[in-house]
C-alpha cells in the first residue's frame, strides 16, 4: 500500500486522513503543516515538518504521494500548494468507495470525493477538486480546478463550473449553464442562469451580493 503525506493538519488535512486510512486508500504517514512543530500529533498522525521539508522527505523514502489538505477559506494557497508540487511529487487521489462513479468520468490528480457522492456519464473533475458528502453531478457536467462543493450539491446535465469555485451546501445548478472562475454561492442557492462576475451569490434565484 502506497504511503500518504497530507499538507495541513486542521480539519480538512485530518478528514482526508480518515477516509485515506479506513477506506483503504493508502497507508497515512502525517502531515505537513507550517504551523505546527514536528512531532506535534493532530488527530492519529503526527506532524512531519513544515512544507519545505516536503521534497526532501519524498526523496528520502518517507512518502509515496501528497494530498493538499488546505480548505476552502484558503483556496489560492490551496492552488498555489497544488501547483507547485505537481512536478515534484506525486500527487494523490481519494474517491470513496461508497462514491457512484461511471466508468466514463474523468479525475485529475489531487481529487478527493467524500462519501455517498454520485458522477453520472462523461463527468469530468479537473486537478485539485474536493466533493463533499453525497453531491450528485449529472452527466457532461465539468468541475474545473481547486474548486469546492460543499454537501449535498446538486448539479444538472451539461455545467461547466469554473476554477476556483466554492459552492455551498444544498446549492442547485440547472442544466447547461456556466459558472466562471472565482464563483462562491451560500447555502441553497439555486442558480438558474450562467454566472460571468466572479463574487458571492445567494438566494432562490441566485442574486450577486459582493
Amino acid at each position: 500500500m502506497k504511503k500518504l503525506a497530507i499538507i495541513g493538519s486542521g480539519d480538512l488535512g485530518q478528514l482526508i486522513a480518515y477516509h485515506a486510512a479506513a477506506d483503504k486508500h493508502y497507508q497515512v504517514v502525517g502531515f505537513f503543516d507550517d504551523f505546527r512543530v514536528p512531532s506535534h500529533l493532530a488527530g492519529d498522525y503526527p506532524v512531519l515538518g513544515g512544507v519545505e521539508a516536503i521534497a526532501s522527505q519524498f526523496q528520502a523514502g518517507q512518502f509515496d504521494e501528497l494530498m493538499i489538505g488546505i480548505g476552502y477559506k484558503h483556496l489560492a494557497v490551496r492552488r498555489t500548494l497544488f501547483q507547485r508540487f505537481a512536478g515534484q511529487v506525486p500527487l494523490g487521489r481519494v474517491v470513496h468507495s461508497s462514491a457512484s462513479v461511471d466508468a466514463s468520468c474523468r479525475l485529475g490528480t489531487g481529487v478527493f470525493v467524500l462519501p455517498g457522492c454520485v458522477l453520472d456519464r462523461n463527468v469530468v473533475l479537473a486537478d485539485n477538486v474536493l466533493l463533499n458528502t453525497a453531491c450528485v453531478i449529472a452527466h457532461d457536467s465539468q468541475v474545473g480546478a481547486h474548486t469546492f462543493l460543499s454537501p449535498r450539491v446538486a448539479v444538472a446535465g451539461f455545467v461547466q463550473i469554473g476554477e476556483g469555485c466554492n459552492i455551498g451546501i444544498n446549492t442547485t445548478l440547472i442544466d447547461n449553464i456556466t459558472l466562471a472562475d472565482g464563483i462562491q454561492t451560500g447555502g441553497g442557492t439555486v442558480v438558474i442562469k450562467s454566472l460571468a462576475q466572479p463574487g458571492l451569490y445567494v438566494g432562490n434565484p441566485a442574486r450577486f451580493i459582493r
